[in-house]
């Protein structure tokens, strides 16, 4: 786990939930946490196409991963069909 990851992973343990800022990256090479941006917000791209929710699916599936949570504690609450995201993570 990146010291990035374990951070955000610590404040979610403290907190109970974590609300994050993303900015998904549809129909890229594979699916991965990119980068923290100046902005705050966390770069994810994911393989998936956005249609149907596909894409914001595999959002939340890496974003579990990548803190190790189960994906049903994660979920997309703005920004549905937008690359701009607002997700809630639950611990």
């Amino acid at each position: 786990m990146s010291p990035q990851a374990e951070e955000m992973r610590n404040r979610l343990l403290r907190d109970g939930s974590l609300v994050l800022e993303v900015k998904a990256v549809p129909h890229a090479r594979s699916s991965e946490v990119s980068e923290l941006m100046a902005n705050g917000s966390l770069k994810i791209k994911v393989v998936a196409a956005p249609e149907k929710g596909k894409a914001n699916e595999e959002v939340c599936a890496v974003l579990a991963a990548y803190l190790n949570v189960p994906k049903r504690n994660v979920e997309v609450v703005l920004g549905h069909t937008s690359r701009q995201k607002r997700v809630r993570i639950l611990a």
